[in-house]
């Protein structure tokens, strides 16, 4: 019997369910990995926006890492939401005490809504602690501009330009991606040491987007947990969440920003 690929979420809850750790677990289940989870926060959240987040004391998160990897083999590694200095620090000494090299962190800092995630004094932790130990790192425009304390990139050769400065805050690749971006398509860009990937995909006109950074890492994990190449894995995981965003507006879910369609294959 084959082993059965395992992708773990260190994430964030969403109460809605259609971000965060939620959003995770549904991906990796639908892309056929098994999923498990460690849980930096809690978050009191729906469709239309954020209302309160908890954070798990550093020593519980710690504790959830080691029962996870003690028990699992696990091949890969989504992070999403760590909104404090101290979680950080957590999570990347335990990626180091228990050896992950297939790491895909999402450096999640605002919500769909707006709402700002993660704690000022935390990028520099971020940048020093955890984004140099990711195999790929997958900022949207306004949180690489938050990472190089610079203006969102406007142009494809702005993109570019930052994910080039990402790459030297030390991550083995760097996904910028388009979607905050205008025109007819949503454009994202790998880019690593041995070059350039350009992703192109139509651009959607609907409100449901809300965790479709969430989708997009998780189902980029569960891709190298797979065993795909990182860039076999970014191209599956962007034709995944372009058919999830316009699967969408089949699903009725609140009164604002609904959830991408996880299992539009199967619903």
């Amino acid at each position: 019997m084959s082993a059965t690929p395992i992708a773990v979420t260190i994430a964030g809850s969403d109460s809605g369910g259609g971000a965060g750790i939620q959003a995770d677990l549904k991906t990796f289940s639908a892309l056929r990995v098994y999923g498990a989870s460690v849980i930096a926060a809690l978050t009191a959240q729906n469709t239309l926006g954020v209302t309160a987040i908890h954070d798990v004391p550093a020593g519980f998160i710690a504790a959830q890492i080691d029962a996870v990897f003690s028990d699992l083999p696990v091949s890969a590694v989504k992070i999403g939401m760590l909104s404090r200095p101290e979680t950080i620090v957590a999570v990347a000494d335990g990626l180091r005490r228990w050896g992950q090299q297939a790491v895909v962190l999402d450096p999640v800092m605002v919500a769909a809504s707006g709402d700002r995630l993660l704690a000022e004094e935390a990028v520099m932790t971020l940048r020093e602690k955890l984004i140099p130990q990711a195999a790929v790192i997958t900022p949207n425009l306004p949180e690489a501009a938050v990472l190089l304390d610079a203006e969102p990139a406007e142009s494809e050769a702005e993109m570019l330009a930052q994910a080039h400065a990402l790459l030297a805050f030390g991550p083995r690749a760097v996904l910028i991606k388009g979607g905050h971006a205008r025109g007819e398509e949503s454009v994202d860009l790998l880019v690593d040491a041995a070059g350039i990937v350009r992703l192109p995909a139509p651009r959607v006109a609907t409100q449901n987007t809300h965790g479709t950074g969430c989708t997009l890492s998780s189902a980029i994990a569960a891709g190298l947990a797979r065993g795909l190449t990182l860039e076999e894995a970014v191209v599956a995981a962007k034709d995944y969440v372009s058919r999830a965003i316009a699967a969408a507006d089949r699903l009725t879910i609140g009164k604002g920003h609904g959830p991408v369609h996880h299992f539009h294959e199967w619903w």
